[in-house]
């Protein structure tokens, strides 16, 4: 067999799982740590309930992703171990292949942060597709929300933990607890929940901007001011902040 003919055969088998995403529909992915509980806790140790190292790798990760791969994101948002990152409306990168949008997320975010870290760190990846900018509102405060929860539970979980509990016996204390008991529970032991960093409750945003940059002009011998452009990481979102700019 000819290999233009093999190669015209292979390429209908190869293609048979191809899911394109309408270009009518914003693209977002969502990107997961694998195994990060025994990777934070029990490789690296890192600090309970959170820890300002690992949130800056996992910073530097999403700038990393928006600034370096060309592949037209507009916003950037972490919490925890996961990362969520928006396309501009008319993205049209990788044909909007699912596949492809899929592997080279997660081996870019695995890659960026396992040089960080040290060691082998691995991410998955899902994209999700969302037909209109009220639903893209929805999912970034829906994760902001997540973030909430997590903050507070995570906190009440490991103060637990750190007063002589085991993983069991803190998970069932604080079964079916309200938010108002948490907070008091965290009060009594002398921490105020709201006077908590921003980007533990809230999570990161990352996107760009300009700023203004002043230099000097050897020839005039004056100082002039131009416009530059850089990945800005926002540590102090607003409650519910969205990236009504950004959507557009």
């Amino acid at each position: 067999m000819k290999f233009d003919d093999l190669d015209a055969k292979m390429r209908v088998y190869e293609r048979s799982l191809d899911q394109i995403i309408p270009p009518e529909n914003y693209l977002l992915a969502r990107i997961d740590g694998r195994s990060f509980t025994r990777l934070t806790k029990e490789v690296c140790k890192f600090e309970a309930p959170f820890d300002e190292r690992f949130n800056q790798m996992m910073v530097e990760t999403v700038k990393g992703l928006v600034a370096d791969t060309g592949m037209e994101i507009v916003y950037g948002y972490t919490q925890s171990d996961e990362i969520s990152l928006l396309f501009g409306r008319d993205a049209q990168v990788f044909g909007r292949k699912v596949r492809k949008l899929n592997s080279i997320l997660a081996g870019a975010a695995s890659a960026r942060f396992s040089l960080q870290v040290g060691l082998p760190a691995v991410f998955d990846c899902r994209i999700i597709p969302l037909p209109n900018e009220d639903l893209v509102a929805d999912y970034f405060r829906w994760r902001m929300e997540d973030a909430h929860r997590n903050c507070l539970n995570s906190w009440c979980y490991w103060s637990l933990r750190k007063e002589g509990r085991n993983a069991a016996k803190a998970s069932e204390e604080l079964e079916g607890k309200s938010i108002a008991y948490k907070n008091e529970f965290l009060f009594q032991r002398g921490i105020n929940f709201n006077d908590l960093p921003v980007w533990q409750k809230r999570g990161v945003g990352v996107y760009w901007r300009n700023y203004e940059k002043v230099g000097h002009n050897p020839i005039t011998g004056k100082d002039v001011k131009a416009i530059r452009r850089e990945v800005y990481a926002d540590y102090e979102l607003a409650k519910n902040y969205v990236p009504i700019d950004l959507i557009k």
